[in-house]
């Protein structure tokens, strides 16, 4: 047993009975072994978790870095999308990702952010557009992940529209592009 095999097991856990059920105690009986000896690997439940977010966003965290050449524009959609299938891999994925930070991604980060600013955006734009596309993504995904339609048994009126996830994000995604795309204009001025 070693650290990335605890946390493939917890990952594996997790799909199987969603966050709120994952416990070091079920992990334990999952990989055959007593619950203290997990604190040889995560001193916390909330350290395990951390390590479990980390390692459900590498699909994301290791697709390609915008090149000079590409379009600002099609690399921003590009890269929420990928953010967003990222988190829809794993149930519960957005509430394990929620509140999580970034730290083994600050490389890529600054990449990015450089990215789009040489590409004419205006950094505090950049870092506002970044900011809020991740947190409409998992908001997103929240609501995607907690939608059982009428499982409850209740009928919804005959009025109410289906949700469409994909198409309602891809709508909240080109509003966000969109307002960025206004700030590069030339002689736009954005507020603070």
């Amino acid at each position: 047993m070693n650290r990335e095999t605890v946390i493939a097991e917890a990952l594996g856990l997790l799909d199987e009975v969603g966050l709120d059920a994952v416990s070091t105690r079920r992990l334990a009986k999952r990989l055959g072994v007593e619950q203290p000896s997990l604190y040889w690997y995560f001193r916390t439940k909330k350290d395990l978790i951390a390590a479990m977010a980390e390692a459900a966003m590498a699909p994301h965290a290791t697709a390609p870095l915008p090149a000079p050449g590409d379009d600002w524009r099609d690399w921003f959609l590009e890269n929420t999308r990928s953010f967003r299938r990222t988190l829809l891999m794993r149930r519960d994925g957005a509430r394990l990702h929620a509140g999580s930070t970034p730290t083994g991604d600050l490389d890529r980060l600054r990449h990015k952010m450089d990215f789009l600013v040489a590409s004419g955006v205006p950094e505090r734009d950049a870092q506002m557009a970044m900011l809020a596309a991740g947190r409409f993504t998992v908001g997103s995904v929240l609501e995607e992940q907690a939608d059982t339609g009428s499982a409850d048994g209740a009928e919804l009126p005959a009025d109410m529209p289906v949700i469409d996830h994909e198409s309602a994000f891809e709508a909240g995604l080109a509003l966000i592009l969109n307002g960025l795309v206004r700030c590069t204009a030339p002689g736009s001025r954005t507020p603070r």
